[in-house]
């Protein structure tokens, strides 16, 4: 019975961090440059603001593991990908990024702005912890990718996952935010370009480029 009943509290705990986590989502789709405080968190979750305190110290906290959850989903869907093909191509890694990481409307300016979070206003340990845990993903995502392209070395697969999303983030960020490639008429054109088309044909060179090495990406040139 004590175990039963340290399952329901776990579970409880599990869906209430998820709906405080899904009423900030819901505020930052609303206001996209606003960052909400706690207590309108609260409010948007239907809960005391000294419960939310009780799941994230601060909205840095929360901002990072609403960041993180998105994460999550990317990984999860990428490993899923790797273990029940048998066969993996450039494009479907690529079409798998674009659904979850430059289609989603959050997932590029939130991981944009926790870069900044951690630091400036988050302490060492959970910034710390967080890198850990991404670490430990690029691990498990990398060995998979060497499995399937077997023109990677060990190590490589890390090493093409960081240099990916480094350009899907920061060519991103060059063109402005313009993730649907709309210019503001204060952009320059060089710089407003068509970020999807462009983001497309960077990744497929990236990743050819990669495959085409034979000594290693983390070689010395």
């Amino acid at each position: 019975m004590v175990i039963r009943q340290r399952a329901i509290q776990a579970q409880d705990k599990h869906e209430r961090r998820h709906a405080i986590l899904d009423a900030a989502e819901s505020l930052l789709l609303r206001s996209p440059k606003r960052i909400a405080s706690m207590a309108e968190v609260a409010d948007e979750a239907g809960l005391a603001k000294g419960t939310v305190y009780l799941y994230f110290p601060g909205k840095e906290e929360l901002l990072l593991a609403l960041h993180e959850r998105n994460i999550d989903s990317f990984f999860l869907a990428l490993i899923a990908l790797l273990d029940r093909s048998a066969t993996v191509a450039i494009d479907d890694v690529s079409a798998l990024a674009r659904r979850h990481i430059v289609e989603s409307p959050l997932f590029l300016p939130l991981a944009s702005r926790c870069f900044g979070i951690m630091e400036q206003n988050m302490s060492g340990d959970a910034a710390r912890a967080f890198k850990r845990r991404m670490a430990d993903r690029l691990e498990r995502a990398g060995a998979e990718l060497e499995r399937h392209f077997r023109e990677l070395k060990p190590g490589d697969g890390v090493i093409l996952m960081r240099h990916s999303y480094a350009l899907i983030l920061g060519l991103w960020q060059i063109a402005g935010s313009a993730a649907e490639g709309r210019g503001d008429g204060a952009t320059p054109t060089v710089i407003a370009r068509n970020y999807a088309q462009e983001l497309d044909r960077a990744m497929r060179a990236l990743w050819e480029g990669s495959l085409a090495r034979t000594g290693g990406l983390g070689a010395a040139r």
